[in-house]
């Protein structure tokens, strides 16, 4: 097995609701929702750098089609990062999100590794950490 990972699914209560945090909130572009013509396939899909993508996907339905039971939600199991350029970019980006509906739950700031950083959570719970690495130079 190589090292990559070429979908993200993130298991959400509303699909409606978590399309807009992103779509219109984070303004990522996406078609919408897909596969409403399966039961229990409705999806929303957004194209990511590199050919990975990130995928929202009913908690529900999540747990229906890999045959595992749902679970209670828990924001400790993960987070996802989100690097930029510069601290300003962290600040801005934290604005956003903020604007979108996101809870912050770290208010941007030095972080102890020497970078800068802060966390929200989506909608629907999900960990996001934003931050600035200046020995880590992001590609755009």
């Amino acid at each position: 097995m190589k090292q990559r990972i070429n979908i993200l699914t993130l298991g959400v209560n509303d699909l409606e609701k978590a399309l807009e945090f992103y779509q219109k909130g984070l303004r990522w572009k996406t078609k919408g929702i897909v596969g409403t013509e399966y039961e229990n396939g409705a999806v929303v899909l957004f194209e990511l750098d590199n050919g990975a993508m990130l995928s929202l996907y009913e908690r529900k339905n999540l747990a229906w089609d890999s045959k595992v039971k749902l679970q209670p939600e828990s924001a400790t199991e993960f987070s996802l990062g989100y690097f930029v350029n510069s601290d300003k970019e962290v600040d801005q980006v934290m604005e956003q999100a903020e604007k979108a509906g996101a809870k912050i739950t770290k208010s941007a700031q030095k972080a102890f590794w020497g970078g800068y950083h802060g966390y929200f959570q989506d909608l629907d719970g999900h960990l996001w950490e934003v931050g600035h690495n200046p020995s880590w130079p992001i590609k755009e």
